[in-house]
């Protein structure tokens, strides 16, 4: 039998955040309001060639009128699951009762319980009802404390609980991560001992899910990079004046490619760890607060004492060192050289952020061409966005519903916990990367960044 959890409960003790939590699909409907789950919801978690269900189930409503029924005749303990079987197979019930049909139905159906109380709202002996007909059940349990607004109760929840089940853990259904939910599975596993094989194949495989998911984020970022640093556009015209004309247009187009493709990149990102309904708050590629924005570059890259470094490391000859010497100058001043053309663009060339040229043809003609940015600390800039949203992804809980808000990060930091063998080889790539040549092996030299936060760094602040 596949294993499955019920999760039960008192209405809005967060339910559905758990199983959010559990089948890490932000897909699952969550309220404040009391009663939002309304009928026995089964989610099927299947990774590699396992599987396990959570049913998200309605909350009790009379439970001790449900208990009531179920004492109106005396039992012996041998014959409780059979009195619970009784009451789901009258009609009578089924329309008084709905709630509590719905939910002990997934229950005798075979599910293990997983039963949810809010450590932020005191323990009273309402609640025992609830329990004692989860106890003739017979089935296999876990109390879970859920602490939506505070711990303040957690003690009294604790010794009340015990009483009634084998395991109390408190699990915070919107800050847990995946090695709570992990810890979960392990305690049942050792609960219900006919499920500990499958459940320890479902915990490896969780755990192999991880790399992949590391592997998959290197393997975009690299893409995501690449495209960027080789992207161009141009035009041909039949003369100086068509070309000259054309330029603004030019402009906007290369920058609004530039911009949708980083946030492919991210949404790709986002698929990659489930979280299809997370909407993002991040500084959008615009002339006015991003990469392209002297200031910004200044804040997520490089600074010039980094950047002369990366070049000596990287091999660079001594034009090459003084051109990244340059260049970091230009960004830290915060300086922008060039002229504004039309009303949509302007044109960094004393900070080399990207080339637009009009170039002779033999035949007469002109071509208009923006691209590619050749900026050395381009590469840095968009690698640090990038690590930013895979963080935040990679450790966010599902049932957490607020927007996503990026926030400056300098790499710097991040660079100095790499190994120094896989610090040069990344100079190295991205060296060659801001020279517009291919780099084979780059999914591979970033990988070890995915495993690395961001720290505080006195560069952060610039030198």
């Amino acid at each position: 039998m596949t294993p499955a959890f019920a999760v039960v409960g008192h209405p809005n003790k967060g339910k559905s955040s758990i199983v959010s939590t559990l089948a890490r699909d932000d897909s699952v409907a969550i309220s404040a309001r009391s009663g939002t789950t309304t009928s026995a919801d089964t989610f099927e978690i299947s990774i590699q060639n396992s599987q396990y269900l959570l049913i998200d189930t309605p909350g009790f409503q009379r439970p001790r009128k449900v208990l009531a029924w179920l004492q109106s005749q005396p039992v012996n303990a041998d014959m409780r699951a059979h009195r619970i079987n009784e009451f789901l197979q009258d009609a009578s019930c089924q329309s008084l009762y709905p709630d509590e049909h719905a939910l002990l139905s997934a229950i005798m159906q075979g599910a293990a319980i997983l039963y949810v109380v809010d450590a932020s709202r005191p323990y009273s002996a309402d609640y025992e009802a609830e329990m004692e007909i989860l106890r003739w059940s017979g089935q296999p349990s876990m109390a879970l404390i859920n602490p939506i607004e505070s711990t303040k109760y957690i003690e009294n929840w604790q010794q009340a609980l015990v009483q009634f089940f084998r395991i109390v853990r408190v699990f915070n259904a919107v800050k847990a991560d995946l090695d709570q939910h992990i810890h979960l599975l392990e305690a049942f596993a050792q609960l219900h001992l006919p499920w500990a094989d499958q459940l320890n194949k479902i915990i490896a495989a969780f755990r192999e899910q991880l790399v992949q998911q590391k592997i998959k984020s290197s393997e975009i970022a690299a893409q995501l990079i690449e495209d960027l640093c080789q992207y161009q556009i141009q035009q041909k015209v039949l003369d100086k004046g068509q070309a000259e004309k054309l330029q603004p247009l030019l402009s906007q187009r290369y920058y609004k490619w530039m911009r949708a493709r980083e946030i492919s990149a991210h949404d790709q990102l986002q698929l990659v760890y489930r979280h299809h309904n997370l909407k993002r708050e991040q500084s959008a590629l615009t002339l006015e607060d991003d990469l392209f924005d002297t200031q910004k570059w200044f804040a997520w890259g490089l600074n010039k004492s980094q950047l002369t470094k990366v070049a000596a490391i990287a091999g660079a000859g001594a034009g090459g060192a003084i051109d990244l010497a340059l260049a970091g100058h230009s960004f830290l001043l915060g300086a922008m050289g060039g002229a504004v053309v039309g009303s949509t663009a302007a044109w960094f060339s004393g900070d080399k952020l990207a080339s637009l040229k009009l170039k002779g043809l033999p035949l007469g003609g002109y071509e208009a061409r923006q691209g590619p940015i050749t900026n050395k600390n381009f590469p840095y800039v968009v690698m640090a966005r990038f690590i930013f949203i895979y963080r935040a992804l990679e450790r966010r809980n599902h049932a957490q519903r607020d927007q996503l808000k990026m926030v400056d990060q300098q790499i710097s930091a991040l660079l100095e916990q790499l190994q120094s063998e896989q610090r040069r080889k990344l100079y190295k790539a991205f060296d060659r990367l801001s020279r517009k040549k291919m780099v084979n092996d780059l999914p591979e030299i970033l990988l070890p960044l995915f495993d690395l936060e961001f720290q505080e760094s006195a560069d952060a602040k610039g030198d």
